[in-house]
């Protein structure tokens, strides 16, 4: 098979387009699933409306997540690679990502599990934090290159 850019990006949006149908399937069966996950641990009930909080909480970052991902594959698709557009995607994605890790954070309080999720949300918070910037410094030098011809 021959592989190349295009590709690449096309399978980046079919997992988009999968993680996308996966949110909506958890954000239709989130009560009955937190129902389900409190009774297999024994809790109180009112820990799984706790649970659906959060699930349908950090759902509504995830789903501004996959938006900006696509915005930004479109993009990318279109060869707008190193443009301000980009870089205010990867801002969002960045915010969403550091709001769930502040979100499953504040949930350690009644599972502690949700500790990791934290740490990793926090973790990708940071990496995208990191390319956003250097797509900035490639924005500040491709505009300083156009500009000494």
């Amino acid at each position: 098979m021959n592989w190349n850019k295009d590709k690449s990006i096309v399978l980046s949006q079919v997992c988009v387009a999968v993680f996308a149908v996966c949110l909506l399937a958890l954000d239709i069966g989130c009560r009955r699933f937190a129902y389900w996950f409190a009774g297999t641990r024994a809790w109180d009930f009112k820990y799984a409306d706790q649970l659906s909080a959060v699930i349908l909480g950090g759902s509504v970052f995830a789903w501004v997540c996959l938006w900006k991902l696509w915005r930004l594959l479109v993009n990318i698709r279109r060869g707008k690679v190193f443009v301000a557009e980009n870089v205010r995607h990867m801002r969002v994605i960045s915010y969403c990502c550091l709001l769930a890790a502040v979100l499953c954070g504040v949930s350690c309080m009644f599972y502690l599990p949700f500790g990791f999720i934290a740490i990793a949300a926090g973790f990708m918070a940071l990496i995208v934090r990191i390319v956003k910037n250097a797509f900035q410094q490639a924005i500040a030098m491709k505009d300083e290159l156009d500009l000494t011809i």
